[in-house]
């Protein structure tokens, strides 16, 4: 069974967190708008999602693989290959997502840390809050 990924996150465009439930086997965010419940795909919204997270690695793919060397405490470089690959290989970690999800705890971080989701009524992201990026050590 697929999971929604990220339930407690997604929105309206009113600020109202959208619940998940299942249609069969598939998950949904339920949108109630005027009194009508929109059953809306959750993987339609998560792959929007992961696509802006992809692109987004993409454009600063030297970035993030620095800071994950950093967050790993290595600078060798086998661990930098190892970290790029893994970068490259982004489609084949989101479709292991949606099989075992993100746990609830990392979501709650999300959420702690402003991150969410906007949709409309007919399942498209309309604004995607991200956490502000941490300033460096020099306050770039």
């Amino acid at each position: 069974m697929t999971k929604a990924l990220f339930e407690g996150l997604v929105l309206d465009e009113a600020g109202r967190a959208l619940p998940v439930t299942y249609v069969g086997r598939d998950p949904a965010y339920v949108l109630v708008e005027d009194g009508f419940k929109y059953h809306i795909d959750a993987r339609r919204v998560d792959e929007q999602v992961l696509n802006l997270f992809r692109e987004h690695v993409q454009q600063n793919e030297a970035l993030v693989s620095e800071g994950v060397l950093r967050m790993l405490g290595k600078d060798d470089l086998f661990t930098k290959v190892a970290v790029d690959q893994q970068i490259r290989n982004l489609e084949q970690h989101f479709a292991q997502l949606f099989e075992v999800g993100i746990p609830e705890q990392a979501r709650r971080y999300l959420g702690m840390l402003g991150f969410s989701i906007v949709i409309n009524r007919h399942g498209d992201v309309v604004d995607l809050k991200m956490p502000p990026a941490p300033i460096d050590e020099q306050g770039l």
